[in-house]
């Protein structure tokens, strides 16, 4: 996922475009902040890719901002201004949003920046797979995977997350089906449209469902519940 801060003076405004970071399969929400200034420490020494940063601030406003940066991360300028647009693109922002901003348009910034996000990834296969580990592509990074750190993989639309032990889940811009034919067969089972299970780390199962860590529960659907059953019953000790 994209890594992303917001800086907007305005409360409401900077709430708004938290909200809709947080709603956003492609954006991991990192910080917010009120001023530029706050701000300015945070990107210098932590791990950011994309800001929304209001251009019309006191005492710093988001354009001198992101010029004073030496190395800033990539920008999307969101003010009630139309005339700062040019400027904007001057200074290499990947979108420029005009307040009031609706969710479609702030989509419409983010499919520019996962385009320009992508584009930079080497130009591989998404994935690379091997007999005990895989490569994928997650945010803008290539990502080694255990399989054996696999315990399922949850659809989520055209992504996918990768649930591991002990680590924090992995995103990635694919298809469940396209990770599926990657997986061993005798090691990992689709048990849902939106669900794939590494058969070693499962423990329990109740009522139709797989339960790790206690408290997340794997729907068996019934496009697949008798292949699972079948997985069971060949497994079972009498």
């Amino acid at each position: 996922m994209i890594k992303c801060i917001a800086i907007d003076d305005e409360p409401l405004a900077l709430k708004q475009i938290v909200g809709y970071i947080q709603k956003t399969p492609s954006l991991e929400f990192v910080a917010e902040f009120e001023s530029a200034i706050s701000a300015m420490d945070f990107v210098q020494h932590h791990e950011v890719d994309l800001m929304f940063v209001d251009i019309n601030m006191p005492d710093l406003n988001g354009m001198d901002f992101v010029k004073s940066l030496s190395k800033p991360p990539k920008v999307i300028f969101t003010t009630g201004y139309s005339e700062y647009a040019i400027e904007g693109f001057r200074v290499d922002a990947l979108d420029y949003l005009l307040k009031p901003i609706g969710y479609s348009d702030f989509l419409k910034a983010v499919n520019k920046a996962n385009e320009w996000f992508n584009l930079q990834m080497p130009k591989n296969t998404e994935i690379e797979a091997d007999e005990k580990f895989l490569f994928i592509k997650s945010e803008h990074k290539i990502v080694r995977i255990n399989l054996s750190d696999i315990k399922y993989v949850e659809g989520m639309r055209e992504y996918v997350r990768i649930h591991l032990q002990n680590q924090k889940p992995v995103m990635s811009l694919m298809s469940m089906r396209k990770l599926e034919s990657f997986l061993a067969p005798d090691k990992f089972m689709r048990v849902h449209r939106s669900f794939i299970v590494s058969l070693d780390q499962i423990s329990t199962v109740e009522r139709n469902r797989i339960v790790f860590d206690g408290n997340v529960y794997i729907p068996v659907s019934e496009q697949y519940k008798e292949s699972f059953q079948k997985y069971l019953n060949d497994n079972f000790l009498l």
